[in-house]
């Protein structure tokens, strides 16, 4: 079956949606900053991932959407989830413990570049050109920039923990690509969310049964449990919603652009609730992502070109 055509210059809803997705995103610290401290990785990952599908399951049906019951369907669920979760989550966190949060950071932002590389070869309509390489590699500077040479002192050292953050990136890259098929199969991007979220719940259960042993965890205080819920139903239900929305109409390449954005927004949210200040290599590195993130969309880079001919002014 030929593979759908996705838009791949995203219009003006598609870019809010990223935006949108990357202040989630971005302001999942905040939950993770308070849960971590009390539960073990494996089992936030769990709940997280456990009680978004327990939310987007009152979701389903409350918006007139069922859940599909064939084979093909669930077996592209757990194939998505474990690429976009169980894969990624375990090799970030195992990364986390041997080289810096920043480092990791920068590691997870070329998210980007694998993904052009990635669709270059695997789909027909999200071929590689010269800007959107160029713009990948000037956000990745941005990023780079905004996060502060400080934390590229550990590169080098514990080249595992790094290839494991690298190969969660590529993941990533992969379950972008893989994700284009629900909209083929006529998955909504709810169902997509759910099915991807219910999967990814049932593979890791085992895990930390096995792991954490979470039976024989104190009860956490309140202020976990809250974190908890706002990491699973924003953080995870409503982002993976937009997610699969985004990756419907505009593609793999364009909807992980949102690892350029996150640390963006991260630190605007910093600026607002935690009164942190911003540095000049702050508005340096937002300046080369905003350089980057046009240069991949490419239409303002054609006005000025086409402004730029002959018959440019007419």
């Amino acid at each position: 079956m030929k593979e759908s055509t996705v838009n791949r210059t995203m219009g003006l809803r598609d870019w809010g949606l990223v935006l949108g997705l990357s202040v989630i995103w971005g302001g999942t610290f905040f939950f993770v900053a308070i849960a971590v401290k009390a539960l073990p990785p494996l089992t936030l990952v769990f709940l997280r991932v456990a009680l978004a599908a327990a939310v987007l399951a009152f979701i389903v049906p409350a918006v007139g959407l069922r859940l599909p019951g064939d084979r093909k369907t669930w077996s592209a669920f757990f194939s998505i989830g474990l690429l976009n979760n169980v894969i990624p989550f375990s090799l970030i966190f195992w990364g986390q413990t041997h080289i810096p949060g920043g480092l990791a950071s920068i590691l997870n932002a070329t998210t980007p570049v694998f993904a052009v590389i990635v669709a270059h070869f695997l789909t027909q309509d999200e071929k590689l050109t010269a800007n959107r390489l160029i713009g990948v590699l000037v956000g990745l500077a941005g990023v780079s920039v905004i996060i502060g040479p400080e934390a590229l002192r550990g590169l080098g050292a514990n080249v595992l923990a790094q290839l494991s953050v690298l190969g969660a990136a590529g993941c990533y890259a992969f379950a972008g690509i893989y994700g284009r098929r629900f909209q083929r199969l006529g998955v909504h991007p709810v169902i997509a969310a759910a099915g991807q979220l219910s999967a990814s719940a049932i593979m890791l259960l085992p895990v930390v049964l096995a792991v954490d042993q979470p039976w024989q965890l104190p009860i956490p205080a309140a202020s976990v449990l809250w974190a908890v819920l706002g990491l699973a139903t924003i953080s995870t239900a409503l982002a993976y919603i937009i997610y699969f929305r985004v990756l419907a109409t505009a593609g793999a390449t364009n909807i992980l652009l949102v690892t350029f954005l996150i640390p963006v927004s991260a630190i605007f949210l910093g600026t607002v609730f935690l009164d942190e200040q911003l540095a000049g290599r702050h508005f340096i590195g937002m300046g080369l992502i905003g350089v980057g993130l046009a240069a991949i969309d490419g239409r303002l880079l054609a006005r000025i070109a086409f402004k730029k001919t002959p018959f440019g002014n007419y």
